[in-house]
């Protein structure tokens, strides 16, 4: 059973998504296309635990992390050899998690708004969301190439103001520390998950309203029977 706080409330109008590591199992995905590109470009391999923690950050705020002594010519040749690495690279596939549609089929049917906030440029979300065929459960979505990178709360805020929700009326699902600091600093309630890149001890120091470990726990918070 999932971690709750105890003045976790379940009724929302407005559910925001992370997506890598929270909808989409793509991390490992990430962590190879990363570790290629840097092979190509010539530069100092970065570990798979190095990668998972720029996880959800702008990508070149990410690549800043990852490559500090690079030059801007070699940051900019790694931004566009990750962008081919992820799509065109040898790499392992990123499924959604086991129970995504379901819950978000089942969150649409109850009238709930959903949002996407995620460290992905627009052209990269918009192409998962068409090899995931998910851009139809979506009422909006913020980019990290619209917006300041996570973890400032502008994606938050402007997504409701544009869907005209309060900030009590709404919640943020991630995986990440940034997800659970952006949600914290605009006011709005978060729930973690053990999905993707972050645990429990680190996901917990940003009070989460719970805590899971799968979509389908998620599914039980957000609509109980």
């Amino acid at each position: 059973m999932p971690d709750l706080m105890p003045e976790y409330k379940p009724k929302y109008k407005l559910v925001i998504f992370d997506w890598d590591g929270t909808l989409m199992d793509s991390i490992a995905r990430i962590v190879s296309a990363m570790q290629a590109a840097a092979h190509h470009c010539q530069l100092d391999m970065p570990t798979a635990m190095q990668v998972k923690e720029i996880i959800g950050l702008s990508l070149p705020i990410a690549l800043d992390i990852l490559f500090p002594h690079s030059s801007q010519s070699q940051l900019t040749a790694m931004l566009s050899q990750y962008k081919y690495q992820y799509v065109e690279g040898d790499n392992p596939p990123a499924p959604l998690f086991d129970n995504a549609l379901s819950l978000l089929t089942a969150l649409k049917d109850n009238n709930t708004l959903l949002a996407v906030a995620t460290g992905k440029g627009r052209q990269g979300l918009q192409r998962v969301f068409c090899d995931s065929q998910t851009e139809h459960f979506f009422h909006a979505s913020r980019c990290a190439d619209e917006a300041r990178s996570k973890p400032d709360p502008q994606m938050v805020l402007s997504l409701l103001t544009e869907l005209n929700i309060l900030p009590e009326q709404a919640v943020m699902i991630g995986d990440t520390s940034y997800d659970m600091q952006m949600a914290q600093a605009a006011g709005v309630d978060r729930i973690g998950i053990t999905l993707g890149v972050h645990d429990r001890e680190v996901l917990n120091r940003y009070q989460p309203k719970a805590i899971v470990d799968s979509l389908a726990e998620l599914q039980q918070l957000l609509l109980p029977a």
